[in-house]
């Protein structure tokens, strides 16, 4: 008598165990997000170009009103970090809240230290967009944001299984096309080449089942 042929079973994905950042990691983690991310935003406000996010509504609303970034971008975050205290915990808001001081005065620093420079719109907005979304996922990854429209989209995809990149990217062209209004079609059209750049790189890059550390 033969006997029956052996099932093979596909095997079970295999769960790696979370790694906790230590604090140095953390530190430096900030750090370097919010440098890239404040020079991106620098590279997009010394060519009249515009983000998304409470950033961009931060950066077009300096061109209307007398009034630093700093504190206007510290102003238009206010309700999402309230916001944030309840959904993502106070942990995560007063990282936050940390990191949206470092890029205040970082972007304040650059404006300071660097010449004023004349930059291609097109290559500013690629460029800024680049670095912002790389220093959007180290802190993302470091249990912070900027505020604003990366605390919807944070939310949105842990409870919802919205990818944040996709959530963010609908929010930012809706503050693009508010912008139409003090800045003319061709630079917002190249301003929201731009936010999709940086919003499909973070769709593709921040994902829970691609990343381990917390």
């Amino acid at each position: 008598m033969t006997s029956p042929a052996r099932v093979t079973r596909p095997a079970q994905p295999e769960h790696r165990p979370q790694t906790k950042h230590g604090v140095v990691e953390d530190v430096l983690g900030l750090l370097v997000g919010t440098v890239l991310a404040s020079f991106g935003l620098f590279l997009l406000h010394s060519s009249s170009t515009v983000t998304g996010g409470t950033a961009g509504l931060a950066l077009l609303l300096s061109y209307a009103l007398p009034v630093p970034f700093g504190a206007i971008f510290v102003a238009v975050n206010l309700p999402f970090l309230i916001a944030a205290i309840s959904r993502k915990g106070l942990d995560f808001t007063l990282r936050t809240l940390l990191a949206i001081a470092v890029l205040t005065a970082l972007t304040a620093l650059h404006t300071a230290v660097v010449p004023p420079l004349t930059l291609p719109p097109l290559y500013a907005a690629l460029l800024g967009n680049v670095l912002a979304g790389v220093g959007l996922l180290i802190l993302f990854r470091h249990r912070a944001s900027l505020g604003g429209f990366n605390i919807v989209g944070l939310i949105m995809q842990e409870r919802r299984g919205i990818p944040a990149g996709y959530v963010q990217l609908v929010l930012d062209l809706m503050v693009l096309l508010a912008s139409l209004i003090v800045l003319p079609l061709p630079l917002v059209a190249v301003s929201a080449l731009g936010a999709v750049v940086l919003n499909v790189a973070i769709a593709l890059n921040h994902r829970a089942d691609r990343y381990t550390g917390w």
